[in-house]
């Protein structure tokens, strides 16, 4: 069973927008209820997502409008890693949770190991409407980051480098790299280096994509293993460019300083709503997930936090302003520009052989 991909997107999650450790809210948000009419008070759910404040931007975003136009409760859990839990909750045949707010992979492991429902996009006429490739038979794409070339604008300030092709070129781009100790994304950046086309990349040529990294790799001062660790390097200007996602990046140029980032050939990579396979509240969750994508709802994210909406349509609702749409990832300009994730292929066995690699490769 392969765990470390997704687990560390999990882990991951919780530190890197907005340079925000992780926080619970308190021990749990259990206690937390957001109730709707009093005429639908037994209609319920409980939403999981991953604390912090994350979860409060989206309570006041999505949950809390959610609960008052369907008219039902929500109650809140929290947890920054929901994989395990997940199979406890299943294998036990008496899951408490009915909706996850969790990194796609989960979804679609959780989906082929029979511990998440398949969604009828027919009761979810929000998520149909958005692109087949925001969704998959047991996920909706909830939200949106990217992994992103950054750099120290004190050290370019005219001609930065503009592509994974500029990362790799030392002559022409001399100074300081880093790169994130992890295969995700990473693999991806050095296939378009090598001149890949970022609709083109899956299946990943994965030998391709290592012997690429054989160029680069006497030349990465850092290989980083957190999101805190990538935006301090570049507070700290330690290295002149590197991957990060693009909330530390911001964050990082909120607090003053003189960097930068491109979301041209981008990795574009998604948080997904899922259900528990036998969710004691099947429909109120399916209604709930509907409400969840709605375009306006989604539009109120971006306006609490750095993060872009699953939803396209938001983007249609004058809800986000342009300035502020330019800044966001899933934008569609900025989508554009960039290569979606394939949690499909991360999710297969070839997927999991290029994780094994990743180990020997840094062990060299």
């Amino acid at each position: 069973m392969r765990s470390c991909v997704v687990t560390e997107e999990a882990r991951m999650k919780m530190k890197r927008d907005l340079g925000i450790g992780y926080a619970l809210l308190g021990a749990s948000l259990g206690a937390i209820v957001l109730t709707g009419t009093a005429a639908h008070a037994a209609e319920q759910i409980t939403f999981v997502s991953q604390g912090g404040v994350y979860q409060q931007a989206q309570t006041v975003a999505i949950l809390d409008p959610s609960a008052k136009k369907l008219g039902i409760t929500i109650n809140q859990d929290s947890i920054p890693d929901a994989w395990p839990a997940i199979k406890t909750q299943v294998g036990s045949g008496k899951p408490i949770w009915d909706v996850v707010d969790t990194p796609t992979g989960y979804c679609l492991r959780g989906g082929e190991q029979g511990l998440i429902e398949k969604l009828d996009f027919s009761k979810i006429p929000n998520a149909a409407a958005m692109p087949e490739a925001y969704r998959s038979p047991y996920s909706v794409s909830y939200e949106f980051y990217s992994s992103v070339l950054a750099y120290s604008q004190k050290t370019f300030p005219k001609d930065a480098p503009n592509s994974w092709v500029d990362f790799w070129d030392v002559k022409k781009f001399p100074g300081r790299r880093a790169l994130r100790n992890h295969p995700i994304a990473t693999l991806e950046a050095a296939l378009m280096a090598d001149g890949v086309a970022p609709d083109k990349l899956y299946p990943l040529d994965v030998d391709r994509a290592f012997k690429k990294l054989e160029e680069i790799k006497p030349h990465i001062t850092v290989w980083w293993t957190s999101g805190a660790q990538s935006a301090q390097l570049l507070n700290d200007g330690e290295v002149d460019m590197e991957m990060a996602w693009n909330g530390r990046v911001s964050a990082v140029a909120k607090e003053g300083a003189k960097v930068a980032f491109t979301y041209n050939q981008g990795i574009l990579q998604s948080t997904s709503l899922c259900i528990l396979k036998g969710a004691p509240n099947l429909g109120t969750a399916v209604n709930f997930l509907n409400e969840a994508v709605d375009p306006v709802h989604q539009a109120n994210l971006p306006v609490h936090i750095d993060y872009g909406p699953g939803n396209p349509k938001a983007f249609e609702t004058n809800v986000i302003k342009p300035e502020r749409a330019a800044q966001l990832p899933s934008e569609p300009a900025n989508a554009a520009k960039q290569a979606l994730m394939s949690y499909a292929w991360w999710s297969s066995p070839a997927g999991e052989a290029a994780e094994k690699r990743w180990a020997s490769f840094m062990q060299k």
